[in-house]
């Protein structure tokens, strides 16, 4: 299986690469999000902003039930109702962007998800997930178990990064 996918939005224009692994399969060793992109945006992450313009790369049905906002960040669509995390902004400040995928880590997954592989860079985000996990160790210690309303900051960052923190 060798798919071709080809890239036309807001900030990529002609971009391609290729899905070898079937969707959701053969992630590399230890990398296990909770959450799938489309139940993420399903929940509610990065304001309902994120992913506004690109419906022709990633599958409808990625889309059917996802909060987003047309008009700009919305923090009422996040599942916590706060704003958490950097801007893309500081993001590329600090030198965490890739240039293959210039929204961040969310994009990275989203295509890492579908199938694309690109063995440097997914070590490198498998990584940062990895290191990301510190907020979930910090989470449990400092919240009693259902109190959603603890650390809500906290989980809506945990959660856009793939860590289901509803249930904790």
């Amino acid at each position: 299986m060798k798919v071709e996918v080809v890239v036309n939005d807001k900030m990529q224009n002609g971009y391609r690469y290729y899905l070898v692994e079937p969707e959701g399969k053969n992630f590399g060793v230890g990398f296990e999000p909770e959450l799938s992109p489309k139940q993420m945006l399903r929940l509610g992450v990065f304001g309902g902003k994120y992913m506004t313009d690109c419906g022709d790369e990633f599958p409808k049905s990625w889309f059917n039930e996802a909060k987003l906002s047309f008009k700009g960040f919305d923090k009422s669509l996040n599942y916590f109702g706060v704003r958490a995390g950097l801007s893309l902004a500081e993001w590329r400040e600090k030198g965490w962007i890739y240039r293959d995928d210039p929204r961040g880590w969310f994009q990275w997954y989203c295509r890492y998800y579908r199938g694309r592989r690109i063995p440097d860079e997914d070590e490198r985000q498998i990584k940062r997930w990895r290191l990301f996990k510190r907020h979930l160790v910090a989470l449990r210690k400092a919240c009693i178990k259902g109190d959603l309303g603890c650390r809500r900051r906290q989980r809506q960052a945990l959660l856009q990064w793939g860590y289901d923190t509803t249930k904790e």
